[in-house]
């Protein structure tokens, strides 16, 4: 598939497999808008810090603003859905507002939801984020392979047939992970490698890029004993508040760079509520993963 024209701006809304798949809008958005996704997680902590209560108003408030201030600049926006489930309904409400607002600016939506599970449980996850009858129908979605690869079936089915994508977690920048992630396999492979071979076999042939993605901590340090070229995107979190800069993304990731998605949350959201204070930042972390991985 051709990779979309500057002067074309395919629907974030796609509305059947003709249309330009997740891997595609993805590549057209961080060349166009800058490789930088900005989570949306308000922490009580951080609603506290923008003078705001815990509760549903405030919850409100944050996102409102996240997504005015930067819907129209960001390539990806990052809802954690944990923080918004903790409010039950009115915060889903919320959410369900925040993914259509977002989507409406032309921002892509990336639900961090962190789904896994079996059968038709798997397939439920999956209808809630992925199908374009919900009103959660997010760009991609994170999900937990550690069920089995296998067990991703019904998400990879669906997010296929409405042009959505995924991002499996392999190598997560949390110390519990490698427990999991980098336990050797009976062929001698980790599990974290196993997982970026299912994603290569998925992303076979895909063109600019693939929509089946990987979650791989920037704070991890040199990963060359991981095969990362998957032909797919990766998601990176950990930079700013976690301690990994832009400049890591060459030495973590390697010749997959260009690749990476970059994740950044309190970073950007600790310079709200103020609108231009958000923009800047998340401008200044755009232009140093541009100067990084050039």
């Amino acid at each position: 598939m051709a990779h979309p024209s500057p002067d074309h701006h395919p629907s974030t809304r796609p509305s059947g497999p003709q249309d330009f798949p997740f891997g595609a809008r993805l590549r057209h958005a961080m060349d166009t808008r800058g490789p930088l996704c900005v989570g949306i997680d308000p922490h009580a902590s951080l609603l506290a810090d923008w003078g705001l209560n815990d509760d549903v108003a405030g919850l409100a408030r944050f996102t409102r603003t996240v997504v005015e201030a930067l819907g129209e600049q960001v390539a990806v926006f990052k809802p954690q859905a944990a923080f918004f489930e903790r409010f039950g309904s009115r915060g889903i409400a919320v959410l369900e507002t925040a993914v259509a607002e977002a989507r409406e600016r032309g921002a892509l939506v990336l639900m961090d939801a962190k789904r896994g599970d079996i059968g038709s449980t798997m397939a439920a996850y999956a209808e809630t984020f992925l199908s374009k009858d919900s009103p959660l129908f997010s760009d991609a979605l994170t999900v937990s392979p550690y069920l089995g690869y296998g067990s991703l079936k019904p998400a990879v089915d669906l997010a296929r047939e409405n042009g959505a994508g995924l991002f499996v977690l392999a190598l997560t920048s949390n110390p519990e992970g490698a427990e999991v992630q980098r336990a050797v396999r009976e062929d001698g492979r980790t599990l974290a490698a196993t997982m970026l071979g299912h994603l290569a076999a998925e992303n076979a042939d895909a063109e600019p890029l693939g929509s089946f993605g990987a979650v791989v901590g920037a704070t991890l340090g040199d990963l060359s004993s991981f095969d990362l070229a998957i032909n797919g995107p990766l998601l990176a979190p950990g930079i700013g508040a976690q301690g990994a800069t832009p400049a890591d993304l060459p030495t973590v990731f390697g010749d997959a760079v260009r690749n990476v998605v970059p994740s950044v949350s309190r970073g950007v959201l600790r310079h709200g509520p103020d609108a231009a204070g958000l923009r800047s930042a998340a401008a200044r972390f755009a232009d140093e993963v541009r100067s990084a991985v050039v």
